[in-house]
């Protein structure tokens, strides 16, 4: 079941996030946005991770790694 709205939710999710970011600095909403994105499989989600190719799981890591630097600025910039 290959789904496109999936990848129209993962962009959505992904534009929203960027937008908090750069835009509104609400780097906790970023985080947020870009973590509910990865819910949302932008790839096949019935093919296995070990089956699916480098650059899918890069793009995916690197997601990861976005919502845990948002999550990393919203924390250490609002610390009083």
């Amino acid at each position: 079941m290959k789904s496109p709205f999936n990848r129209y939710l993962y962009i959505g999710f992904l534009l929203l996030g960027a937008y908090q970011a750069l835009f509104s600095r609400d780097y906790m909403q970023a985080a947020a946005s870009l973590g509910i994105g990865l819910a949302f499989d932008p790839f096949n989600p019935e093919q296995k991770w070990n089956d699916r190719p480098a650059w899918q799981k890069a793009v995916l890591f690197i997601n990861l790694a976005l919502v845990a630097g948002m999550f990393g600025l919203g924390v250490g910039l609002n610390d009083k």
